[in-house]
């Protein structure tokens, strides 16, 4: 203990506090760079959650002893990335996040069993509004959304009924096109008995109307469809084209654009058609009819108009007549044909195709540009044309251009990456946080910590004393009272430089006293001699 305390006082105060600061250091850093490295990597739970949601889920981890953090005020909640699938199934079987809305759990309650029809009129509205309002936020390009449905109620002895309705607010990312807004129409009408999709209206948050819901929208909608279905055909061959073109020149090395003129009328045609040659007997009448009449000569008496009166008489005049009538009734074969030809006829197609030409590489480590041929050239046009089924008589042009494009083909070697560099973008921010702070300890290893132990770790040496002649012929040592150093010179510290000037003072101190005891010997021994003495008594 007698030489732990000896050892100490010769350090000084200045050394000791030196080395509880150069400790206090690096405890500090190597706890900072321990606690980084071994904390866990965290990931989005949920986003773009409502508060209610926050905090039932926040509740939930709580509970469960799980850490979390909390990012843009409570809309997003990050939890280790290890843990993120087992954390949303058993949040889902608690029913999180419910989007903000109630849905048909409000049913599970045990409170509802008093509850009159007004209620459960009411909460089976709410819970078809909360369910509405879930299923359309899970698309894709819907943030949120909130749905009021206006069902009028059927009274008694009304034989008119008025339709019911739905108002809906979305929250999106971006725009929606007509085909995404029609979608939430139909969704939300084929949900709820009786509503039709031109009764469903729908503003976006920025206060827009997408939908107006007032039941006159059909000349907007067929524009609408068919404008699309324009759009969906030259999508379609355009994309023929491509799927040949990349087997043939590559990926990315032609671009294609499709124009097509298609015919907006629909038609309804009907053709009837007879046939004189084809006579078909339908109905056959005949008839037949035959006559006979006696004209007899002489007088008209009573005894002649008795029976058997003729035989005592004379011949008589018979006459007979026969008629013969035959009617036939003849059916001519004709046919109906109803044609109806409906809207989206293509009636002219405009194909143009821009193809690369290849490249090849020369001894400079880049690449020669060579234009193909006009046989390939006409060899992709025969595709194309095959391709969107070219026809000549009503007006379709295709055109194939070879040109050189701004940008030149990618290298296949430095487009296929290697698996075992093949990180994630979590995985690139994680090793440039862990090169962070390596870097940041080595700065303070390097500027800091190594100074300090410099310091504590050199031994001090007393200043340089010069030796002067006094007026009774003595030598006096005059000490050189040092400059006091300022807090940022103890830090930035020239060791070579400083040695250097003691060297050449030690010397220097040397030198003169040499000097003197050659000028001055005699003085020189008797300064011995008395320093002798006092060292004897």
């Amino acid at each position: 203990m007698n030489g732990l305390v000896e050892f100490i006082r010769t350090l000084g105060a200045a050394r000791i506090a030196a080395m509880g600061a150069v400790a206090a250091i690096l405890v500090g850093v190597f706890a900072f760079i321990i606690f980084r490295v071994t904390a866990p990597q965290m990931t989005t739970l949920y986003n773009e959650l409502t508060l209610e949601d926050s905090a039932s889920i926040v509740s939930q981890l709580e509970s469960q002893g799980v850490q979390f953090e909390i990012a843009r005020q409570g809309a997003s909640i990050l939890v280790p990335n290890e843990q993120v699938a087992r954390l949303r199934m058993q949040l889902a079987a608690e029913g999180l996040p419910t989007g903000g809305s109630i849905g048909y759990e409000i049913f599970d309650r045990s409170d509802t069993l008093g509850a009159t029809s007004f209620v459960q009129n009411i909460n089976h509205l709410r819970a078809m509004e909360g369910e509405l309002s879930r299923t359309i936020g899970s698309l894709d390009r819907i943030r949120a959304a909130r749905v009021h449905l206006v069902i009028p109620e059927r009274q008694l002895f009304q034989r008119d009924r008025r339709p019911p309705s739905a108002s809906i607010v979305l929250n999106v990312r971006g725009a929606l096109g007509p085909g995404e807004i029609r979608a939430v129409q139909h969704l939300v009408a084929t949900a709820v008995d009786g509503l039709e999709p031109d009764r469903v209206s729908i503003v976006d948050e920025s206060g827009r109307l997408l939908a107006s819901g007032a039941g006159n929208d059909e000349d907007g909608l067929m524009t609408n469809s068919l404008q699309e279905r324009t759009v969906e055909v030259e999508g379609r061959l355009r994309n023929q084209i491509e799927e040949i073109l990349n087997s043939v020149v590559g990926p990315g090395r032609a671009r294609v654009r499709v124009n097509a003129e298609v015919d907006y009328n629909r038609l309804t045609e009907t053709t009837e058609t007879f046939d004189p040659d084809g006579q078909v007997v339908r109905s056959t009448q005949s008839k037949e009819e035959a006559s006979s009449a006696v004209s007899r000569n002489g007088q008209v008496t009573v005894a002649n108009q008795l029976p058997n009166a003729d035989a005592g008489q004379g011949q008589a005049e018979r006459d007979t007549s026969s008629i013969t009538e035959e009617i036939v009734n003849y059916e001519i074969s004709h046919s109906t044909r109803t044609e109806v030809v409906e809207a989206g006829k293509i009636k002219r197609l405009s194909v143009a195709v821009l193809v690369d030409g290849t490249y090849q590489p020369d001894g400079n480590g880049g690449s020669t540009y060579t234009p193909r041929a006009q046989e390939t050239l006409d060899r992709i046009a025969v595709l194309v044309r095959s391709a969107v089924g070219f026809d000549a008589e009503r007006g379709d042009v295709v055109e194939v251009v070879n040109l050189q494009f701004a940008l030149p083909p990618q290298d296949d070697l430095l487009a296929e990456s290697d698996s075992l560099f093949d990180f994630t973008r979590n995985d690139i921010i994680r090793f440039a946080e862990l090169g962070v702070l390596f870097l940041i300890a080595v700065m303070l290893l390097l500027f800091v910590v190594r100074p300090l132990l410099r310091r504590i770790v050199t031994p001090e040496e007393k200043q340089p004393q010069e030796l002067m002649i006094g007026p009774d012929g003595t030598l006096v040592v005059e000490t050189e009272v040092p400059q006091e150093e300022s807090a940022e010179d103890e830090f930035v510290i020239e060791w070579l430089e400083q040695a250097k000037q003691e060297g050449a003072m030690q010397a220097s101190s040397i030198a003169k006293v040499g000097d003197m005891i050659k000028d001055h010997p005699t003085e020189a021994v008797t300064i011995v001699r008395g320093w002798l003495d006092e060292q004897a008594a």
